[in-house]
């Protein structure tokens, strides 16, 4: 009787996770004599593995006098819950040498996911030939922990294999394989398979909604929530909330992530910690940095990705001694950083030359936090002592570092080296970079400037000629305004547009202020065989400026003119955008493939290097 009333709360406490409550019980059965007695103990560690308390149940584990197959289960699995899965897989084979136990279908779930976790596919194929040679070889539950490991390690046929093996298909293995292809691009078979859900409820929609948001095809995960929400169904688990508000940061839609904020409101999941971040971060990505400090702040809960999103999002918006500051505020309130804080930290210190405050901070992340950098890292390093003029250094470290530096890696060297006019050097990082045969237009452009300084005009033409040939598969330039509920999207030498001739005379007025101001057109970055009056009009008509123009007619007067483009900025454009803030007095925030640009009283966030 006693022992039925103390599982009866044991179970209690596992669903409610409360970690007090499981500590007094289990010293409340170890005063009644019960610690060894039937169930108790494996369901205390279940208890203690739910309420992540992993020390307590490996202690108790660890003093169990006599092991089951279920006591293994519970410690695996409270090893998978507290992400650890290395121990997991670590722990088996003192399941196979000290108990001479053999794995039951609880075990074998526990070790392919924690194989899932790691992304482990080599372990995760032994484990599955073990299930395969067991007595337990057709468990559906396992199968369907092997479907969800094959999809998230991309090998999505072994995972139809898997999948169409099973018997009984439950919920996890329906949701698994729809997600796999969705996160993988491959949207007509997630669409099929999502057709034929016996049952589509919120967690196959979500599934879908969030591989496709994964893969980058964000508008079609829009129409499926908007298709979702037309069905009627009942958001009672905000996942699916945060993958679309992903996708209005992806997509760079403020409009559109204000209305799905709304919702979050509507719906009652504000406070939910996983939504404020999605949210703290789409508001950044969308260039209203102000609105997702207001979040940030209103926080009342915040993890390691709060902080992190909103230093990453000050860091990109060019207002690096404030991401400097929040992450003193970070560390005041004991929370450990992680490695994407350190690649905002370092980006921060990058834009405001601080490079003795870089320096700490790269070493901080590995001394103080045992975080190893990553090229990234190193990339961000590099362009801080690349800004700073430490050019000498900065190549050293890109000899030295542990990766094969990358395009964007060397192109960071090489603009430092136009930027600080250093050619000996630059035609040394460009014939490096010119070896990787580079992908990026913007290298090519970069290339010839710095040749053509040095007056090799035989590698100019090289260039060139590569620049030329590249226009096949170049992606063409584009820039996306919103304003309100509409979006115009604006192409490079567009002039089918509707309001060609305003926008046109517009951009003319502005251009002969401009000039009245001391605009020089910088044509180096038209690498086109043309008179150079050509060259200008190509300049004149590039689509940022199209779509700054028709915002600048057609929004409110004093709101800011918020634009995202698919390329970089070229140096032209820049300087006119600077010119253009100072001349109609309005703010203009540029998201391009690299960073922010906050253009207001003629400055840029970005210092003017980029």
């Amino acid at each position: 009787m006693l022992v039925s009333h103390y599982l009866h709360q044991l179970q209690l406490c596992v669903r409610r996770h409360t970690p007090l409550t499981a500590k007094n019980l289990h010293a409340q059965i170890i005063k009644a004599g019960l610690e060894h007695c039937g169930p108790l103990p494996n369901t205390l560690i279940d208890g203690y593995g739910k309420c992540g308390l992993i020390q307590d149940a490996l202690h108790l584990f660890d003093e169990m006098p006599h092991r089951d197959h279920v006591s293994w289960a519970s410690i695996l699995t409270a090893h998978n819950q507290a992400n650890l899965p290395h121990l997991t897989l670590s722990m088996f084979t003192s399941m196979l040498k000290d108990d001479e136990l053999g794995p039951d279908h609880f075990v074998l779930a526990s070790l392919v996911k924690a194989c899932s976790t790691l992304g482990d596919i080599r372990k995760g194929k032994q484990v599955h030939a073990h299930f395969v040679l067991s007595p337990f070889r057709d468990d559906n539950v396992v199968k369907s922990s092997l479907v969800d490991m094959y999809a998230k390690c991309g090998l999505l046929d072994n995972a139809r294999g898997v999948f169409d093996s099973i018997s009984l298909k439950n919920s996890v293995s329906w949701t698994a394989m729809i997600s796999g292809y969705a996160r993988h691009g491959r949207k007509s078979e997630a669409s099929d398979l999502f057709q034929r859900v016996p049952v589509r409820n919120l967690f196959s929609w979500t599934a879908f909604i969030s591989g496709l948001v994964q893969s980058g095809n964000g508008v079609d995960a829009f129409y499926l929530f908007i298709e979702m929400r037309r069905e009627g169904v009942n958001i009672v688990d905000p996942l699916v909330l945060s993958s679309i508000v992903g996708a209005s940061a992806n997509l760079a839609v403020l409009e559109l992530g204000k209305q799905i904020h709304g919702l979050v409101i509507t719906l009652g999941y504000e406070s939910c910690i996983f939504i404020s971040n999605a949210l703290v971060d789409m508001y950044a990505k969308c260039s209203d940095i102000l609105a997702a400090k207001e979040i940030f702040g209103r926080m009342q809960r915040r993890d390691v990705v709060s902080w992190t999103s909103i230093i990453v999002g000050t860091a990109q918006h060019g207002q690096a001694k404030e991401a400097l500051a929040i992450y003193d505020e970070m560390i005041y309130a004991d929370v450990k950083p992680n490695e994407v804080t350190f690649v905002g930290l370092i980006y921060a210190c990058s834009h405001v030359g601080l490079v003795s405050k870089g320096r700490y901070l790269f070493k901080s992340m590995k001394e103080d936090y045992g975080i190893n950098p990553s090229l990234q890292h190193y990339t961000c390093f590099l362009d801080l002592l690349s800004r700073s003029g430490q050019l000498d250094e900065a190549e050293n470290l890109i000899n030295s570092m542990p990766f094969k530096p990358d395009e964007p890696t060397w192109a960071a060297l090489l603009s430092a080296c136009k930027h600080h006019n250093n050619i000996e050097m630059g035609i040394r990082v460009a014939d490096h970079l010119l070896s990787l045969e580079p992908e990026d237009p913007s290298t090519y452009i970069l290339l010839s400037n710095i040749y053509a300084r040095a007056e090799l005009w035989e590698k100019v033409s090289k260039v060139r000629k590569l620049m030329a040939f590249m226009e096949v598969k170049k992606q063409p330039g584009y820039s996306c305004i919103e304003l309100g509920k509409e979006s115009e999207v604006f192409y490079a030498g567009e002039t089918a547009h509707s309001m060609k001739d305003a926008i046109f005379g517009l951009l003319k007025k502005l251009d002969t202020e401009m000039r009245r101001r001391g605009y020089v057109p910088d044509i180096s970055s038209v690498l086109h065989d043309m008179e150079w009056h050509e060259k200008e009009r190509q300049l004149f008509w590039h689509s940022e400026r199209l779509a700054v123009a028709y915002g600048l007619l057609k929004a409110v007067p004093g709101t800011v003119i918020r634009v995202v483009k698919n390329l970089r900025v070229c140096g032209d454009c820049h300087t006119v955008l600077k010119f253009i803030s100072t001349i109609m007095k309005r703010e203009i925030v540029v998201r391009d493939a690299n960073r922010y640009h906050h253009f207001k009283d003629g400055e840029c966030s970005c210092n003017d290097f980029w």
